[in-house]
């Protein structure tokens, strides 16, 4: 006699996926701040037009968050769980796109949490 399959509910099988980059792994996930998709990449690629420039005011780099004051003075607050933070300091230039949000440090590009 065979045990009944029980299968997990999506509620359960969510608040156990953790991504890798929590174990101190390579992002296994394309959640925001995670890793960039290749289609968010090209996407950011292909509008050119929505890059806004900016400079970084601050980092934390034990957190991943990177603070970006844009050259029309607003202020956005950006975490990265891919390092972004270590990347840059305090005075750097960056571009950010706030439509893909991928933030370009030199010819990195990063994803990030708005």
């Amino acid at each position: 006699m065979s045990t009944a399959h029980r299968t997990a509910s999506a509620l359960e099988v969510s608040e156990r996926a953790a991504c890798m980059c929590d174990h101190g792994d390579v992002c296994s996930s394309f959640a925001p701040g995670h890793a960039l998709h290749l289609i968010q990449a090209r996407l950011a690629a292909a509008t050119p037009s929505e890059w806004v420039d900016g400079i970084v005011e601050g980092t934390d780099a034990a957190a991943g968050a990177v603070v970006v004051r844009t050259l029309d003075g607003a202020e956005w607050a950006l975490w990265s769980a891919q390092g972004a933070a270590l990347e840059v300091e305090p005075g750097a230039p960056v571009a950010l796109h706030t439509r893909y949000h991928v933030l370009a440090v030199g010819r990195v590009r990063f994803n990030v949490a708005i």
